[in-house]
């Protein structure tokens, strides 16, 4: 079956995201509300390295709704989220930071909701500042958490 340049166009588009920003991994899930249909609705704790920053890892929990329209993808999800990211080993800056720049972005609903972590370095403190938010607003502000991972010289053993 032929596709046309549209087809190859939405391709691309849809591979941008992932190539910019982290890819998390499922490290757990806990059930929060029994579904008869579909999954339930759950919260998802996901682990990422930061992509231009050796030595820094995030956690990130956040809730994915289930039933029928969560298990098809068509569901809304909340915009709770809580992230932790530490060091785990040298802090290596493979290139200039800038201040904002998206680190992980995921999809929460079937259109124009994302959870997104953001990156600013605080040079006075010597510390990086990780941000996560909803892009859809609540009530006049988005839901946000942020970590921060002070730079400091990793010991050797």
């Amino acid at each position: 079956m032929k596709q046309g340049p549209l087809f190859a166009l939405a391709l691309l588009l849809a591979a941008v995201p992932a190539l910019r920003t982290a890819q998390a991994e499922v490290i757990a899930t806990v059930d929060t509300v029994f579904k008869l249909l579909g999954p339930d609705d759950k919260i998802l704790i996901e682990a990422f390295d930061d992509p231009k920053v050796d030595g820094v890892a995030c956690h990130l929990s956040r809730a994915k709704r289930g039933g029928v329209s969560g298990g098809l993808g068509l569901a809304e999800d909340t915009s709770d989220a809580a992230i932790a990211c530490r060091q785990i080993g040298p802090i290596v800056m493979k290139e200039e930071l800038k201040d904002g720049e998206s680190v992980f972005s995921k999809s929460t609903s079937l259109l124009f909701k994302k959870l997104q972590v953001v990156r600013f370095l605080d040079k006075k403190r010597n510390t990086l500042v990780y941000l996560v938010y909803s892009d859809k607003l609540i009530e006049g502000s988005p839901k946000n958490s942020i970590s921060t991972v002070p730079v400091m010289p990793w010991r050797k053993e």
